[in-house]
């Protein structure tokens, strides 16, 4: 079996950078005022959840501390009146975030398809279904969470800690400084771990594109498998394969979790740190044990919103790859493009000016025409020329490679001549419309294809 012809291109290596996002951008701008309010929320919501811990240092300074209830009412009508206002917040916010994820992949999408639409077959004869087909899918998709959801949790998470760093400053500023310093060390720790688990999922993607790969040749291939008699052997590659992408996840996981420990790990020197020095405060009268739970609270806490700003930035590197193969297929042109005149007379694929078609009788003259594949070396036409009168029925015969379909995709204008000239009644076809040339002629394919539903659909 050979290896996935969709991932003959070498996946590229990530890295942080701008190339791509300016031209994504412009999807996004008829939902600014849905991120705007997307953002606005989380922000807010994260600000409440930052200040529950303040709740609890007034209960336990003001209720335990002076054994009273007085005012206990009013604190839990106001505790959970903020406590609902931010579960109406979260709501919005992730009822916000679903709609750009779907809308701005479904806009991308769109123009990916119909970009396909525009391109003339060389692109596809030297880009595999696969590979076009994950740029459409996997790419808009990843995308669109990037654009959503990363976008989210990396302005949730900021917003969260800067709340939680001030909040601790200005309580006790001393206290604050211990955790506020722990911050750029779990922040390093994660980063580190987060460059070798980036390779890793590398590593798993690309076993997992040769598995699909495999996959699809044993369905499309399964006639000539029978025929071979190679179960055994393809069985046997395609178990090998999955036994190896087991375990790079395995180990991958394993990776995690110890990076997990490790977040958990500094989140419990933190509040070793705050026990130590808050506990000798609060021994000396000096803190209210209050403002202590308040520093532990923070203390089991501030370590989970950095360790999501990072893997968020770690996973932006990751989409940075998906972006710039979207884009590159964005930006690729068709090799058989109508010039600005012709579209401006003819209209172009989606927007045709049918009023401004002639007829076509269907005279047809090849005019010294040289032809040669774009990613071929020697030419398959070589100073070409014949004359098919309108109305007369021609058989072309020859050799496998001869040039016969060739001859038949050129007055279709599936590819332009290398050189020379292809006049359909008296007029080179490039003065025509690619849309008004196809829509006149009848081609039969030499391997058909079968859409799903009916003829009548």
């Amino acid at each position: 079996m050979s290896s996935n012809t969709d991932h003959k291109q070498k996946e590229e290596i990530p890295s942080l950078s701008l190339f791509g996002i300016p031209q994504i951008l412009p999807f996004t701008r008829p939902y600014r005022k849905t991120m705007c309010a997307m953002l606005l929320f989380g922000c807010l919501s994260s600000a409440i959840g930052a200040t529950y811990a303040l709740f609890n240092r007034y209960a336990l300074d003001h209720f335990i501390a002076e054994n009273t209830t007085n005012g206990i009412g009013l604190f839990a009508l106001a505790y959970l009146g903020l406590l609902f206002f931010q579960l109406l917040l979260d709501y919005f916010t992730l009822f916000q975030a679903c709609r750009i994820e779907i809308a701005i992949g479904k806009d991308l999408r769109a123009a990916a398809f119909n970009h396909l639409q525009t391109l003339s077959f060389s692109y596809f004869n030297q880009n595999s279904v696969g590979y076009t087909h994950s740029r459409v899918m996997s790419d808009t998709g990843k995308i669109g969470v990037l654009m959503s959801w990363r976008f989210m949790d990396v302005v949730w998470n900021i917003s969260s800690l800067v709340c939680m760093i001030l909040i601790m400053l200005v309580v006790n500023f001393r206290l604050g400084l211990i955790l506020f310093l722990l911050l750029p060390i779990t922040a390093l720790l994660v980063w580190l771990f987060q460059q070798k688990l980036t390779s890793m999922h590398r590593k798993i993607r690309e076993l997992n594109s040769k598995i699909t790969g495999n996959f699809n040749e044993g369905i499309t291939g399964a006639k000539s498998i029978k025929t071979l008699v190679v179960e055994e052997l393809v069985e046997k590659d395609f178990r090998e394969d999955s036994h190896l992408m087991r375990t790079a996840g395995v180990h991958t996981m394993r990776y995690q979790a110890f990076l997990l420990s490790a977040v958990v790990l500094m989140g419990s020197v933190s509040l070793a740190l705050i026990l130590w020095r808050g506990g000798a405060l609060s021994m000396q009268h000096a803190m209210q044990i209050g403002t202590l739970s308040v520093f532990m609270s923070y203390a089991l806490n501030i370590m989970e919103p950095v360790q999501i700003i990072v893997e968020t930035f770690a996973a932006l590197i990751q989409i940075q790859v998906n972006i710039e193969r979207l884009t590159r297929l964005l930006s690729t042109r068709s090799d058989v493009v109508d010039a600005p005149h012709v579209i401006e007379k003819y209209g172009d694929t989606f927007h045709p000016k049918k009023e401004n078609w002639e007829p076509l009788y269907g005279d047809i003259e090849f005019r010294d025409v040289s032809f040669t594949y774009p990613d071929g070396k020697e030419e398959v036409l070589s100073h070409f020329c014949l004359t098919v009168p309108q109305g007369q029925n021609v058989a072309i015969v020859g050799e496998t490679g001869a040039g016969k379909s060739t001859l038949v995709n050129l007055v279709c204008r599936f590819y332009e001549p290398t050189s020379g000239e292809i006049l359909v009644d008296g007029v080179d076809l490039r003065e025509r419309s690619q849309l008004w040339l196809h829509s006149n002629i009848g081609y039969v394919l030499q391997t058909p294809h079968l859409f799903s539903g009916t003829v009548r659909d």
